[in-house]
């Protein structure tokens, strides 16, 4: 079958940077979920389990280098993709194949892993934004005492006087002060960017109906070890919490709140690009071509 014989999306064929497709694809999925396998073994180790250091240096030694095609083909028998890459890591760690996943449920790496996910795509976003606001305040900055024709209702501004209807000149604006329209939205996307990251927690390990029965039986109901063996793995995988209730997934809120945090980002370059195309029909700004382009 060729290349081009599959739907491909320009999301990331033309769009997508390097960065961003790596972290949506299967090698940073199937990663993560390895160490998510090895924090909870190591947090469960620290409250008694019957762990050993070997079994999770054997973990660590092969975190990276996943055997796509065992787990694929014990996927076409099982048809499960969890239990496939299970299955496929225990191959290549057969003194830690007894406790990898112990006590887990699939969304454990599932679920955790898109939290992590959203979390290093946002950190990308972050960066761009805040790239594109730096380039916006030089700009500001270089041209804020150019002047420009203002305009509302996309005609000239007017001042108005009160009792004088004849017609008055038009307001000025700077191209500067223009720019610092587009930077505060931007700037408003970052402290929602900044709040996002700072508030995502990970579903953390709740078992298969959110109730912890699975951790309760392997540590004998004690409560607190629980609540530490959750609190180890996500300082492992960079969080300072875990969603406080759940079923077996986190609550699908979570992804409309990213989403509507994208979505705002999407809106303030809306605006700035219609605003430029407008500006460029009435000659004030031009959109650079490159020599071959």
């Amino acid at each position: 079958m060729s290349d081009h014989s599959r739907y491909i999306s320009p999301f990331s064929t033309r769009y997508a940077s390097p960065e961003m497709q790596f972290t949506f694809s299967e090698d940073n999925k199937f990663r993560t979920w390895r160490r998510l396998w090895i924090a909870l073994a190591r947090a469960e180790q620290k409250q008694g389990l019957p762990i050993t250091d070997e079994q999770i240096a054997e973990l660590e030694a092969h975190k990276d280098d996943i055997n796509y095609d065992d787990a694929q083909r014990r996927e076409r028998e099982c048809r499960h993709d969890v239990m496939s890459h299970v299955y496929a890591y225990g191959l290549q760690c057969p003194r830690a194949r007894g406790i990898i996943h112990l006590g887990a449920t699939s969304c454990y790496v599932g679920d955790n892993t898109d939290v992590i996910i959203m979390k290093q795509g946002l950190e990308i976003v972050r960066r761009k934004v805040l790239n594109v606001m730096d380039l916006l305040a030089r700009f500001a900055d270089k041209y804020k005492a150019l002047p420009a024709l203002a305009y509302t209702h996309l005609q000239p501004a007017q001042f108005m006087r009160e009792k004088r209807a004849e017609e008055q000149p038009a307001q000025l604006t700077t191209v500067g002060k223009r720019a610092t329209l587009w930077l505060n939205e931007l700037y408003m996307d970052f402290e929602e960017i900044e709040h996002r990251i700072a508030t995502l927690a990970l579903l953390g390990s709740k078992g298969t109906t959110g109730t912890q029965a699975s951790f309760v039986e392997l540590l004998g109901g004690d409560s607190e070890k629980i609540r530490q063996i959750e609190r180890d793995i996500a300082s492992e995988m960079g969080f300072s919490r875990v969603v406080p209730v759940s079923g077996q997934t986190y609550s699908r809120k979570m992804d409309y709140m990213v989403v509507s945090t994208l979505s705002g980002i999407a809106q303030t370059a809306s605006k700035f690009s219609y605003d430029m195309r407008l500006l460029q029909n009435f000659k004030e700004m031009e959109e650079p071509f490159e020599a071959s382009q």
